[in-house]
């Protein structure tokens, strides 16, 4: 039985690329220092709290538009490739003929947009969620719970950004087993760990998206669940971000990949998946951040971001110990060698040290 469309949070999307199951709420924002203190000491979980966004600068905007100039075509096409390969597995009866899209707030949500564009040019009958994930505490039951009544017999495909060192996907595989007792099917841009159902490389390369905030992602914040916010039977929280509104790009990002869906789909070919691959994948990455635990001593693995959109966004929320760079020249990487030279973060080139992927971010220990 569909379900009566949910009170939401305020967006910057058209109504009808996506439903954010979110609960608009209001908290003080805490001073980044003060937030890593909280954070590393215990004694708040990250869901708790939010620091203000940072404001890009006019050279960071113009480095997001230079990237996105740069990898347009390829956003359009691994997209493409992704939803023709949800065509065939539907048209082998692998998949359901309905599909719901549950997007991971908040990096997931570009790409469940622009996959629903795909997939409505496919004539799959699709709706598309936004739904809210924190690690240590899983999916938001409430959301998944309206999802799965507002389309019971439709299939859910869980759809986020990119893969890091596998932290989120291990908590969504954990969350839906117990709702569930199934395995997500997690689908992503770029999976440079291996932990994605399907994607659309297996490459850790800039995806534009991921070096902005909420002004790529709907200007929301990032989902928010504190005791004493919200009342039973309440989606997670999350906070519009309206002072960045004046340099919002989320509509503009879709509608730019969406205007060469046309040209792609007549050339292209499904996306594939490869298990024996992923394996591969995961023992590399893997392998990568226990190296740079073991140089630095790191106890807990959450403060090493690796990825190229991990280790800008840690950068810009975070107080970073070093950058490890596979190539500081890397057009992809003029982003986060801006951010670090205006902090005055420490940087290391070793193609050994990042391994499969061409940036990693160590955050410092504070308590």
């Amino acid at each position: 039985m569909k379900c009566d469309a949910p009170k939401t949070i305020r967006h910057s999307y058209d109504p009808e690329d996506v439903t954010f199951l979110l609960t608009p709420v209001e908290i003080t924002p805490t001073d980044v220092k003060e937030k890593e203190y909280l954070l590393q000491s215990g004694r708040v979980h990250y869901s708790e709290m939010i620091s203000e966004e940072r404001r890009p600068d006019a050279r960071y905007m113009q480095i997001y538009e230079n990237s996105l100039d740069r990898h347009l075509s390829r956003i359009a096409l691994d997209i493409v490739r992704i939803g023709l390969k949800i065509k065939s597995e539907i048209d082998q009866g692998a998949l359901a003929p309905r599909l719901s899209l549950c997007s991971l707030v908040r990096a997931g949500v570009p790409y469940g947009v622009l996959l629903r564009r795909v997939l409505v040019k496919l004539n799959v009958n699709v709706v598309h969620y936004g739904v809210s994930i924190i690690r240590d505490r899983g999916l938001d039951p409430v959301a998944m719970d309206y999802v799965r009544k507002d389309r019971p017999e439709a299939d859910i495909l869980f759809v986020d950004g990119w893969t890091g060192k596998g932290a989120i996907s291990g908590e969504l595989k954990k969350a839906w087993r117990e709702i569930s007792g199934q395995d997500p099917r997690l689908v992503v841009l770029a999976d440079p760990s291996g932990h994605a159902w399907l994607s659309g490389s297996h490459e850790d390369w800039l995806i534009p998206s991921g070096i902005l905030g909420a002004n790529i992602s709907g200007l929301i914040s990032r989902s928010i669940l504190k005791s004493g916010l919200l009342q039973p039977g309440e989606f997670h929280g999350a906070m519009t971000v309206d002072h960045l509104a004046d340099m919002d790009r989320s509509q503009d990002f879709i509608d730019r990949v969406t205007g060469m869906f046309d040209t792609v789909l007549e050339t292209a070919l499904p996306a594939e998946q490869s298990i024996e691959g992923a394996q591969h994948l995961r023992e590399r990455a893997a392998s990568c951040v226990d190296m740079i635990a073991n140089r630095y001593a790191v106890e807990n693995l959450n403060r090493i971001k690796p990825g190229i959109a991990e280790a800008t966004r840690a950068v810009l929320r975070r107080r970073p110990r070093i950058v490890f760079l596979r190539d500081a020249k890397d057009p992809d990487l003029e982003a986060l060698v801006h951010l670090c030279r205006q902090d005055g973060i420490e940087m290391e080139v070793s193609a050994q040290v990042t391994g499969p992927y061409r940036a990693i971010t160590l955050i410092e220990k504070v308590s």
